[in-house]
């Protein structure tokens, strides 16, 4: 569970983790935005799990560093459409033209375009588009 720029909210339960059954598993894949489970704490890949309530908990964060090579491969597939996009029609286009790359904006011209992280770390926001145009 993924909110920019916020801590991920707590979508299970003390309680409901203590009615799991003895020996179950659970991974916090939120655990880098605080995690979604109220259970979690952050662990490492060298000490990566705990038992709380009978259940094992898996919080590492930083997931994809265990498999650097693979998770690089992955992200680089991710990303490289839109870097070729952005190198070919140039930052004003591609902003102007791709709702995702407006929604991607986080800072330009030393102000912060995102309304969630502005608030997080009290900042002032900018509406983006006010700056691109």
């Amino acid at each position: 569970m993924l909110i920019p720029g916020s801590s991920a909210p707590k979508l299970v339960s003390d309680e409901l983790v203590s009615q799991m059954k003895k020996g179950a598993a659970i991974v916090d894949v939120a655990i880098d935005q605080g995690g979604c489970i109220e259970t979690s704490k952050p662990t490492t890949h060298a000490d990566p799990v705990y038992i709380k309530h009978d259940v094992v908990h898996y919080c590492v964060t930083n997931m994809p560093g265990c498999v650097p090579r693979t998770s690089t491969i992955s992200l680089n597939q991710a990303t490289l459409p839109f870097v070729k996009k952005l190198a070919r029609e140039g930052l004003k286009k591609a902003l102007s033209d791709d709702r995702n790359f407006m929604n991607g904006l986080n800072v330009i011209k030393n102000k912060c375009t995102q309304a969630d992280v502005a608030r997080d770390l009290n900042i002032t926001f900018t509406n983006p588009e006010d700056l691109v145009a």
